[in-house]
This record gives C-alpha cells, structure tokens and sequence, in this order.
C-alpha cells in the first residue's frame, strides 16, 4: 500500500501555529492572570493617561458636568509646579540612598546566611519580620528612636541635629529612605538567598584551588552569579521606592517639614483626592512612571552589559 503523504501547510497556518505555539490550550491558565492585569493594571493607567488631557475632576452621580479637553496642559502645569519639582528631587535623593544600600546590604547579608552560622533559621526569619509588619506599626518604634526625645536623640546627645530627624528638612527624606530600606531588606535577603543556591559549589573550590581567599571568591564567583537576581532587586527598588506614600504620610506628618519630604504619589493624592483635580493627578502620575521605566531600563542596560 503507497504511504499516504500529508498535504503541506499553507503558509497562514504556518504563521498562525508559530504564533499560538505548539499548545495552544496553555493560553486558557494564563486567561485569569491577564484578566487581573487588565482590570487591576491595564484599564486604570489607560484612564488615567485619558484624564490627564482634560480638565477633569469628580462631580456628583448623575450630573451634568464639562470636562474640557487641554491637551498639554496638566503636563506642562506640572512640570513647572515647584512642589513636583521638590517631589522629583526627593525621588532622586531616595533612589540615590535606597539602591545601593540595599543591593550591598541584602547581598552581604544573603551570602552571611547562605553559610553555616550559628542561629540561621533564627536570623533568616529576623530579617524577614519588618517586612512583612504593617508600617503603621513599626513606624511607632521609629518616632520612639528618632523623635526629639527618642532613643537615638538621647543616644547622640549634643551631636543630634535640631530639629530632630523627622522634622528636619535635611534629614526627614533621608530617614524615609532608611526606613523603607530596612523594613524592605528582608524581602531583597530573599531574592538573593535563592540567587546563591543556584551558583555551583564547583566553582568556589576552583577559586579556592586557585588560592582565591573569601573575599576574592565573593567578588569573582558569588558578584557575577547572581547578576540576575541583581537586576531583579535594582528595578524592583527602583518601582517601590519611587512610589513611596506610607512613609512621608505617617512618618512625616504629610511630607512635612514644609513639604521637604514630600514624594510624588503623595502629591497625586494631594491633588486627586484632595483638591478634586484628579486629571492634573493624572499627568503627575503618567510622569512618575515615564520616569520610573526610564530609570529601571537604564538600570537594567547597565548591568546586564557589565
């Protein structure tokens, strides 16, 4: 009997498969997930880009109410706007803080706990506790160590800065930074605990072999395998950070002192909520994660080149 030999595909249907894949039904589990993304993510940030070219601002259910397109406008009124202005620079004094302590710390740490230490169980979970605490809580024990009649104050005696650190205009962005570094670290100890399991015990006996002593193992072996659990922590400090609210709201009163503290999400909810003018929010908003991407891309080109 002549085989039978199938007639070939056309060439839709050969982009159609190349484009679905091979299992077409894995796109039905994925289904939920970008349905979520959609309505929590997609939609919101789409809205939020069409307010933002118009006059826009809550009116009651029902009402007949005009909402001018400005095109431009809300961008060109918040660049200018010197609180926005004080709010990016608070951003930038942040990042520049919270990065590079956190990818040094976290990673110092993680390699600390990835040996065999007395009391690791212990120290892994210690780390982990701020993290996972409501800031309303900890932000408590924060007044108590750095108000004018705190521990850390009493501590330092004449050396302490006056006013205080909360309410000092110098110190105030740089204790938020510090904060959220320390409640966040346990989080990026993590990351980089997973990171270190994955580096082959191989190469640090090779290194050893070589006469390479602990601190040159780190640098030449631990540094380089875990170059993509670092790009992970890097953009993802860079997202949270820049989005800071908690902080300056509970911690300084607001963004208080005279606004010094205050960040751009704060300001949305300033001017959203507050003042009723959600579509110049909007382009404040829009702004921020322009931004955000920016930095995080650049982040991201600069460590995976290096």
């Amino acid at each position: 009997m002549a085989a039978v030999i199938p007639a070939p595909e056309s060439g839709r249907r050969r982009r159609l498969r190349a484009w679905i894949g091979e299992h077409p039904v894995g796109y039905l589990f994925v289904l939920p997930y970008a349905v979520f993304l959609a309505a929590i993510y997609a939609y919101p940030f789409a809205f939020s880009v069409y307010m933002s070219f118009y006059d826009w601002f809550f009116a009651a259910p029902g009402a007949e109410v005009e909402r001018p397109f400005v095109g431009l406008a809300n961008y060109v009124a918040a660049l200018a706007d010197p609180l926005v202005q004080v709010a990016i620079r608070n951003v930038a004094i942040f990042l520049a803080i919270n990065v590079p302590i956190t990818v040094a710390l976290s990673l110092a740490l993680a390699a600390a706990l990835n040996g065999a230490v007395p009391l690791r169980a212990f120290f892994r979970g210690a780390y982990f506790v701020p993290y996972v605490t409501a800031s309303v809580a900890v932000v408590g024990v924060w007044y108590w160590l750095f108000s004018g009649y705190g521990l850390v104050a009493r501590l330092l005696g004449h050396l302490a800065p006056n006013p205080p650190f909360l309410v000092n205009p110098r110190w105030a962005i740089v204790m938020i930074a510090l904060y959220v570094t320390w409640k966040q670290l346990g989080f990026y100890v993590l990351l980089y605990l997973a990171a270190l399991q994955n580096i082959p015990r191989e190469l640090y006996e090779a290194a050893r072999v070589d006469g390479a002593g602990r601190l040159r193992s780190f640098l030449a072996v631990t540094v380089p395998g875990v170059r993509p659990a670092t790009v992970l922590v890097v953009i993802l400090a860079v997202i949270i950070g820049a989005n800071f609210f908690t902080e300056p709201y509970l911690l300084t009163g607001g963004g208080g002192p005279d606004n010094q503290s205050i960040s751009p999400v704060l300001l949305i909810y300033r001017y959203g909520i507050e003042q009723n003018h959600p579509g110049y929010a909007a382009a404040i908003g829009v702004l921020l994660v322009i931004g955000v991407l920016t930095v995080s891309a650049i982040y991201r080109f600069v460590l995976e080149r290096e």
